[in-house]
């Protein structure tokens, strides 16, 4: 409890300093709908308790949103007859966890229609995820509007690549105004979660900086499975630690743009930091995840309130 005080009262010095959130409000919905921090938590916490490979999955959402013209929930959009959206987009294939973010849709309408929208919902449900994965907490300010664009052209050079290497990271990082350290912060969202092949086997030729035994297990997953073999991040990978940054120590980091973190100057330093510094990790985790849930905001008549958060508002 003390901590999520904190994390919240950190949130409302950033507001006061300037800090980027004016736009939104930590009690944005504490008339309209008081307690829907509770209804999306506990959805969120029944989803996890069925199948906790989910926390990453919900946490990656929120970042492949945020990622793509802003925090609009323009990654749940339905594809349409004369649209592909953006989660039908390539880098989006292998995104779950949609069915999460419906259900908290439906009861959030049953108590408060029209109100919260899917934006806020997946901040929240990101949030409580790693929470419920033994993560820290950190505060949403609230207030998002749902966008009513979403293209799969958009993600093409939007989203990191798996293979992008250090220098390429720190300029797509910081084109949204985040710093080296917030880029290898952001990064350890991979301690949740699991990757397939089709995005690591280039990754097997790389034998300078992978773990010969890394390598052949992933190697034989491939083999037998082709590009939809999968694989952890790291060996805890249902659970929000630092091991994240110890694997890239020892070089098993499972993409190219992990392992190139601890391969190269500019962050090596920070990975060895957060490694031996969970306290700091999580810290500077917080504030990463506060200024990408702030991306691109959607204003007044800029955005809507969905109904359902697969299709747009007719």
């Amino acid at each position: 409890m003390a901590k999520m005080i904190a994390a919240k009262n950190l949130v409302k010095l950033l507001v006061a300093a300037g800090g980027g959130v004016a736009a939104l409000s930590m009690d944005y919905y504490s008339m309209s709908c008081p307690f829907a921090e509770m209804m999306v938590r506990s959805v969120v916490y029944d989803a996890l308790a069925k199948d906790p490979t989910l926390a990453g999955s919900l946490l990656r959402l929120h970042f492949h949103d945020c990622f793509v013209q802003g925090c609009d929930a323009s990654v749940l959009i339905d594809s349409t007859d004369g649209n592909t959206a953006e989660k039908d987009a390539q880098a989006n294939k292998s995104l779950r966890g949609f069915e999460v973010i419906d259900r908290i849709k439906e009861v959030l309408e049953s108590q408060c229609p029209g109100v919260v929208s899917c934006a806020d919902v997946l901040a929240l449900a990101a949030r409580d995820a790693v929470l419920l994965a033994r993560g820290p907490y950190y505060g949403v300010p609230l207030g998002r509007r749902d966008g009513t664009r979403s293209v799969d052209s958009d993600t093409f050079t939007a989203l990191p690549p798996p293979f992008f290497n250090t220098t390429s990271l720190i300029k797509l990082f910081g084109s949204h105004g985040f710093t080296v350290q917030d880029l290898v912060a952001l990064s350890g969202g991979h301690t949740l979660g699991i990757a397939h092949c089709g995005n690591f086997k280039a990754r097997l030729a790389e034998t300078d900086t992978l773990d010969a035994a890394l390598g052949s297990s992933l190697g034989a997953t491939c083999a037998a499975n082709g590009d939809d073999g999968a694989a952890p991040f790291d060996r805890t990978s249902t659970r929000f630690d630092t091991v994240y940054y110890r694997e890239l120590q020892m070089r098993r980091g499972l993409l190219s743009s992990d392992q190139t973190l601890f391969e190269s100057p500019e962050t090596k330093g920070i990975v060895n930091m957060f490694a031996m510094n969970q306290a700091y990790f999580f810290y500077a985790f917080q504030q990463g995840m506060l200024k990408m849930g702030q991306l691109d905001l959607k204003e007044g008549d800029e955005g809507e309130i969905r109904h359902t958060c697969g299709v747009i508002n007719s």
